[in-house]
């Protein structure tokens, strides 16, 4: 029977599920698949007769200040040595991979996050851009993106990342309302953000993306509306607006948020539906399942386009279908295999330190895991599933759609399934119907909410 009101479809679909920035999802990935296993795969992208272009991430892990929400791999220093000692094996793990990769390879897409890339010093990151341009042949025409806190930034430090290139760079914002950044930790005043948004477009950055969090505890519809229209009047190009994730097990930080104070289910998906109205008023599109972007901006022109991928490092468009990742707790993906670095920062140097790739899990994917990666990755990009390019075992998933669509979240038609505008804000669980490792496996731990 069809559910008659959207509270009925939010207490039926709110249960945790991935993201799916990978295919298997990293809990399924086997710590037998190690350094070795890596080391062939990178062997396997040198010997392609093509030299095929890379995207490049790099994780910097350091923060000035902590917050008591945040999920990051991260660690708190002020200490520019720390630092420096981390880019010392970052500069290891670079000269380990270029020596297997053997030639200079063109990169058309780099990013760095974190941590707080911006906590490190102007030549802190002269020394890692000179560290990869020694290694890497860069576009610096392509993507070349990197986030910083504005509550550590200034115009000064933002000309200098500029001069070095970068074209593209995303600001932390999360909420303005001052009683949710007490309670989440994290002080950063509404005039401080515009302030330093206004400087990025000084310096000419050709792009700058925000991020927003909703479910925050002491969040209101309201209060978020509010952000929402601060942020509107300053008209960034790109915004990724998540839904926040209570895992105070995974996260200890997270144990000093009250339980009692985050928002329920049926208002986060309002605050989200709520700024997801307002975007669409005021020209933005949304682009896959949480990002909106002007509608001139080549992200939302992929969009219409269906050109859209989504990898670790978010939406893109695909310049590269190899990415190589460098730094504590990253993951590479190269065709058929993902690889993830130790995520603990004294194992990650210390192995490093002896000559050897830290990784310390990963995945080979099988014919049918990269059949329903490809679908899935569809899925969340262009909000489609075509049936002419699933085989015979993946069609046997779609009896379990049959519900959905009952319930108006999805439709058949003759080549394809397509998500509806009330099914796209569940997405997340109509790729689940097409995850076999989920269906065989339903103890294994998932740690993002749906809604």
């Amino acid at each position: 029977m069809m559910p008659t009101t959207l509270s009925t479809l939010l207490q039926k679909y709110s249960r945790p599920g991935p993201r799916y920035t990978s295919y298997p999802t990293v809990p399924v990935w086997s710590d037998r698949f190690g350094a070795d296993d890596y080391r062939a795969a990178l062997r396997e992208l040198a010997a392609e007769s093509d030299a095929a272009d890379l995207c490049l991430y790099v994780h910097l892990p350091f923060c000035a200040m902590a917050c008591l929400y945040c999920g990051c791999n991260n660690a708190v220093t002020s200490k520019a040595e720390v630092v420096d000692a981390y880019l010392d094996r970052v500069a290891r793990e670079i000269a380990l991979v270029s020596d297997i990769l053997g030639g200079r390879r063109r990169v058309v897409q780099m990013h760095w996050g974190g941590g707080t890339p911006n906590v490190l010093t102007p030549h802190q990151m002269e020394r890692l851009v000179r560290l990869i341009e020694a290694a890497f042949d860069l576009d610096w025409n392509g993507e070349m993106s990197l986030e910083i806190d504005p509550r550590v930034a200034s115009f000064v430090q933002l000309k200098h990342i500029r001069s070095l290139g970068f074209r593209r760079i995303s600001l932390g914002v999360q909420d303005f309302a001052p009683q949710v950044q007490q309670a989440i930790g994290r002080h950063q005043p509404e005039a401080l953000t515009v302030g330093i948004f206004a400087a990025c477009r000084a310096v000419g950055f050709e792009s700058i993306n925000l991020d927003l969090v909703y479910g925050l505890p002491l969040q209101t519809r309201a209060t978020f509306e509010r952000t929402v229209d601060t942020v509107l009047a300053m008209r960034p190009d790109r915004l990724a607006i998540f839904n926040y994730a209570h895992v105070p097990k995974l996260r200890p930080k997270q144990r000093h948020i009250r339980p009692e104070d985050l928002p329920d289910v049926t208002t986060r998906f309002a605050m989200f539906d709520d700024a997801r109205q307002r975007l669409t008023e005021h020209a933005y599109v949304w682009v896959g399942m949480d990002h909106f972007a002007r509608q001139d901006d080549e992200l939302a022109v992929a969009a219409r386009e269906k050109r859209l991928h989504r990898n670790f490092m978010g939406y893109t468009l695909r310049p590269a279908s190899n990415l190589i990742a460098f730094g504590m707790s990253g993951i590479s993906e190269l065709s058929g295999y993902y690889a993830q670095n130790d995520a603990k920062l004294g194992t990650y140097q210390r192995t490093l330190d002896r000559n050897e790739l830290p990784i310390v899990r990963g995945h080979r994917l099988t014919p049918d895991d990269q059949r329903r990666r490809a679908a899935i990755a569809h899925l969340m990009c262009n909000m489609e599933l075509l049936l002419t390019d699933i085989d015979e075992d993946l069609r046997t998933s779609l009896a379990a759609l049959r519900p959905m669509a009952e319930d108006g979240l999805i439709q058949f038609e003759p080549d394809r399934v397509t998500v509806t505008a009330l099914g796209r804000p569940f997405v997340r669980n109509i790729c689940m119907t097409l995850d076999a490792y989920l269906q065989a496996d339903t103890t294994r731990p998932i740690f993002s909410k749906t809604i």
